[in-house]
């Protein structure tokens, strides 16, 4: 309860000596908040993991539900921000369903002095340093950490993929690489260029987007068409009224109806497709 008190207090300082920002900075100020009180009250086992490098470690986030049996898990794949709190909150309130989460923070030990994304002086200096990351490295992290939660005792070794934003077209290019995958999920993420590469896809792929997401919905058709010609797997759903990120503006305490509504379906059919594996 005391570390609650004070992350609001300090939330509360923080906003009252930025009240001229604009409304989406304070709405992302409060989010965070919101998402480190949900962490502190969470009844479920986090842990920090290390997982190994051709050079060195880097960190994941793991959560485990609350089951006596073993359940099936989840990748989690961050946004362009990192591995910030939003990403840790979505991979505990996942585990509250009953699967083990694993979130690699894919910025780990990728600049000098950081260990963590929150390491960084803030969201933009993450945000530079991930589009410098190596595509390559990406996957090979992708793979240590499938291995990881796929080996655990109390994991049936079924192991889905989830990526939003940056992390969406990560899980798409990452479906590409493993064919062992049960699930792919791509929110708000556009698929790569090289069309030839869906041959190698064996895992289906469920598209979740915002409908005032134009930028990432005009590559749809040509996705669907190209994974048609490869006789695979892709089910899109554009919901209407929610734009970029509305999963995590469709958290927040001031979300427009519309953001509100995509994001409580999209967690429905979230849940449908992974309960499918069981």
């Amino acid at each position: 309860m005391k570390t609650i008190l004070l992350i609001i207090g300090i939330a509360a300082a923080v906003l009252g000596c930025k009240s001229d920002q604009k409304k989406e900075n304070t709405t992302t100020a409060v989010t965070q908040v919101q998402d480190l009180v949900e962490l502190s009250e969470s009844q479920r086992h986090h842990e920090w993991v290390d997982l190994k490098r051709e050079q060195g470690t880097f960190k994941a986030f793991v959560v485990y539900p609350e089951s006596n049996t073993a359940t099936d898990a989840v990748v989690v794949i961050h946004e362009n921000r990192g591995l910030n709190d939003w990403a840790r909150s979505f991979a505990d309130q996942l585990a509250s369903k009953g699967y083990i989460v694993i979130a690699p923070d894919l910025l780990s030990n990728t600049v000098e002095g950081i260990e963590r994304t929150t390491d960084f002086e803030n969201s933009d200096k993450a945000r530079e340093a991930i589009y410098k990351l190596d595509s390559l490295q990406v996957i090979k992290d992708l793979d240590a950490s499938f291995d990881y939660v796929k080996n655990l005792d109390a994991s049936t070794a079924k192991v889905s993929v989830i990526g939003f934003c940056w992390g969406g077209s990560q899980a798409f290019n990452y479906t590409i690489s493993n064919p062992n995958l049960e699930n792919s999920m791509v929110f708000y993420g556009t698929a790569p260029e090289d069309k030839s590469t869906f041959s190698k896809i064996d895992t289906p792929i469920y598209g979740f987007y915002g409908a005032n997401d134009n930028r990432v919905n005009a590559s749809i058709p040509a996705t669907e068409k190209a994974m048609k010609q490869h006789n695979k797997s892709y089910l899109p759903v554009i919901y209407q009224g929610a734009g970029h990120a509305y999963m995590r503006q469709g958290a927040a305490e001031d979300a427009s109806v519309e953001e509100k509504k995509a994001h409580d379906d999209s967690w429905k059919r979230m849940l449908t497709i992974l309960e499918q594996t069981h």
